[in-house]
């Protein structure tokens, strides 16, 4: 039997998943969200046909999964109004980083079947990477539920140590950025030597999306990739050293690192920021 679903928030990312699993052949009646916003929640009904209320109501009940879409400093809130209206037969999925099942279940009035996800925005094109932690309270039909709603915006990696969500987010969940960082600074190189910021522009950010392409090709390897790429005494080999003697894989682990530190804050201290 087809699950239940009910989105809490119903923002870029409840979209993207809502949108995936429409595309793989859930039925819209079997999908709902829940939005203060009047606006959202009158493009949501439009564009994907889901009924959407501004309150819990009678959605939340008759759901079997009960996905939380909103931001870490809103999930006290949303889980004080929503918590009477859980029971113990509903999967509870959270996507707010650095929010633990731990956390989750203390704000629920029942014993819950809890699965943290971290997605990235990728998912909003369909190709997302996500990291799911199941609570011990999780069946292996539920854990399977949980992945497939995920498997339809991407990929979709079972993490056994919550302690490593954080290392996900810093990864994956931050990671876009990162590589947004780069080309931005590719472009900005790119005209600093004398291309037009049109030109420049074009080329980064093309080049940004065929290498992606091409690491999104079955068993690529970017240890490979980066290989075949490099002429010995070529002109990548000369930027690479540059690299190197900049020490790169140093100053990207420094990245990693700071924002698992940063993960791990907000988990143990407070919830007031997103990834």
């Amino acid at each position: 039997m087809t699950s239940r679903i009910v989105f809490i928030g119903a923002g870029n990312m409840a979209q993207a998943l809502i949108g995936g699993l429409l595309n793989q052949g859930h039925p819209n009646t079997q999908i709902s969200a829940i939005d203060p916003d009047p606006t959202v929640r009158a493009q949501v009904k439009d564009d994907y046909g889901i009924a959407v209320e501004s309150d819990h109501g009678h959605l939340v009940p008759a759901a079997d999964i009960v996905l939380l879409a909103v931001k870490p400093q809103l999930i006290e809130p949303v889980m004080a109004n929503l918590s009477n209206h859980l029971t113990s037969n509903h999967l509870l999925i959270s996507v707010a980083a650095g929010v633990s099942v731990e956390q989750l279940q203390s704000l629920s009035c029942c014993e819950l079947a809890i699965v943290r996800a971290m997605p990235n925005t990728p998912a909003l094109l369909g190709q997302g990477a996500t990291g799911l932690f199941a609570g011990p309270g999780c069946s292996t039909e539920q854990v399977e539920q949980a992945r497939s709603i995920f498997a339809a915006v991407g990929r979709v990696a079972m993490i056994e140590d919550q302690a490593l969500m954080n290392v996900v987010t810093a990864v994956s969940g931050s990671g876009p950025a990162y590589f947004f960082a780069l080309t931005e600074a590719l472009q900005k190189a790119a005209e600093h030597s004398g291309l037009p910021s049109d030109v420049a522009r074009l080329l980064a950010q093309q080049t940004a999306a065929g290498a992606g392409a091409m690491l999104g090709q079955p068993g690529a390897s970017a240890t490979r990739l980066r290989q075949q790429v490099t002429s010995p005494g070529g002109t990548t080999a000369a930027a690479l050293d540059a690299f190197s003697l900049a020490n790169f894989d140093q100053v990207v682990l420094s990245a990693v690192e700071a924002a698992i530190q940063r993960g791990q804050s907000l988990t143990q201290t407070d919830r007031t920021h997103s990834a």
